[in-house]
């Protein structure tokens, strides 16, 4: 059993969204930059937190309708490799004053579940999409002027969204092999994937989207979209689609092992199961192409694109509704509730690395209930877990412990490629009545320290219940 002890770093802010280091300009050594849900960003300088950048008023009123809980906010901030010399960096959030009706009638929180029975509840059509939908997602690009302001120089995307969650989370990130921009996108969210937005093409949702920032359009207001198709041809030509099959993503990460990286993502779960899947070689397709094929209504050629299967297989296992079995959980029968997308994606998918359960009768385990974060820990302070795969569960299962304590796990990419089991990681910081719900995970540049960043609440609405902290010894 390894156990890690938690050192705060700064506590009584907003839900900390991301967690990263870079190095400002002018400055010499990596500084700890936290974004919060609500729209702040945050580092950390000599042990003071400054405020970097408030968007607060052009983040979407959270928590609206009355549900304290949301998936909306500022969710994405990368920094540019070369933000030292140049300063430019990106975000990716909810734009305020764009709430809408939803994409269904009566969609609220996981609200959709198919019914193998009613063909119409599995084949849905998301239709008159400018009225019917629930916010506008912006990607934009700034710049941290040689005053020290930072300034939005471009908006890269505008993608409306279908329903409040599955927006991905910890969303941008550069990829060290490309140098390229990485958008990981939700599904677009309800439970189920209700219009299968996750496995068409032409969807945007559902999709890890690499974005060629050096490209340059001179589009700098493009236009609000949901489909690759509808998008003008010098967008379409700085954007590759690296993978589909994604139900919602706690950001992509780059493990470094010898001349190649490896790729880890986590894909949460709908009623079952948590997986974590790894890769290191792809063959990505131009959106041009893409939109070509479709307008040809020609079959590509996916040999080599990334699946992760959803929304017919969650992780290991096919998409299942669960029918409570009242007088013993431990016999509750689960139905497929897409066979025929279990059978489509069967053999394209990619398989996980590792899996862990809503339910899992091990001693050893937990039951988990959303990941949150995926990170190579490449440090020698925690031997024990050097060259590892850690994550973190939102929190444990509601039945084994009150007040909540979310999870820290860690698994090991085997040699032969085959799915691998996970151990718990044991931490020792005293969080008293409060809960604790682990809600991010972070690293520095060369992966050799690991940030944790905990909420005190589920509902965003709670203000400064957060803090961040560092896994050490």
């Amino acid at each position: 059993m390894i156990t890690v002890s938690l050192r705060p770093i700064v506590s009584k802010i907003n839900l900390p969204t991301v967690l990263k280091t870079t190095i400002h300009p002018g400055d010499s050594i990596e500084r700890l930059f936290i974004a919060t849900q609500t729209g702040e960003i945050f580092y950390i300088g000599n042990g003071v937190i400054e405020t970097f950048l408030d968007i607060r008023p052009q983040i979407i009123k959270l928590g609206a309708s009355g549900r304290g809980y949301d998936e909306r906010g500022l969710i994405g901030l990368a920094f540019h490799p070369e933000f030292y010399y140049n300063g430019l960096f990106y975000l990716h959030y909810s734009v305020a004053g764009t709430q809408g009706p939803g994409a269904l009638p009566s969609a609220r929180l996981e609200s959709f579940k198919p019914n193998p029975c009613d063909p119409r509840t599995l084949n849905l059509k998301w239709i008159n999409r400018e009225i019917k939908y629930d916010h506008i997602d912006t990607v934009e690009e700034w710049i941290l002027q040689s005053n020290g302001q930072p300034q939005k120089r471009r908006t890269l995307l505008n993608l409306r969204r279908p329903f409040f969650n599955h927006n991905g989370v910890n969303s941008l990130n550069f990829s060290p092999e490309t140098g390229k921009l990485v958008l990981t996108t939700g599904d677009g969210g309800s439970g189920y994937d209700p219009f299968n937005l996750s496995q068409d093409d032409m969807e945007i949702a559902g999709k890890i989207v690499e974005i060629d920032v050096v490209k340059a359009t001179f589009i700098y207001n493009p236009p609000i979209v949901t489909r690759f198709n509808e998008l003008p041809t010098p967008i379409q030509e700085t954007l590759t689609v690296i993978a589909k099959g994604v139900r919602n993503i706690p950001g992509i990460s780059f493990h470094r092992f010898y001349d190649q990286y490896i790729k880890y993502v986590g894909n949460v779960g709908q009623d079952l199961v948590e997986s974590i899947f790894s890769f290191v070689h792809y063959k990505p397709i131009p959106v041009t192409k893409l939109v070509q094929a479709s307008l040809m209504k020609s079959e590509l050629d996916q040999e080599g694109f990334i699946n992760f299967g959803w929304r017919g297989w969650e992780g290991a296992f096919p998409t299942s509704i669960i029918r409570g079995c009242s007088a013993n959980q431990t016999l509750d029968e689960k139905i497929t509730a897409y066979y025929n997308d279990v059978v489509k994606t069967s053999v394209r998918r990619l398989q996980p690395l590792t899996s862990y359960f809503h339910k899992d009768p091990r001693p050893d385990k937990f039951g988990g209930t959303a990941l949150t974060g995926v990170q190579p820990y490449m440090g020698n302070e925690i031997p024990d877990l050097t060259g590892s795969v850690v994550f973190t569960d939102f929190a444990r299962d509601k039945e084994s412990q009150s007040p909540v304590r979310g999870v820290l796990a860690y698994t090991w990419v085997r040699t032969d490629c085959k799915l691998n089991d996970f151990s718990v990681i044991e931490t020792d910081y005293n969080f008293g009545s409060q809960s604790a719900f682990y809600v991010s995970l972070g690293a520095n540049l060369d992966q050799t320290r690991l940030y944790l960043g905990v909420y005190g609440s589920m509902n965003v609405t709670n203000f400064n219940q957060g803090t961040v902290f560092e896994i050490v010894p």
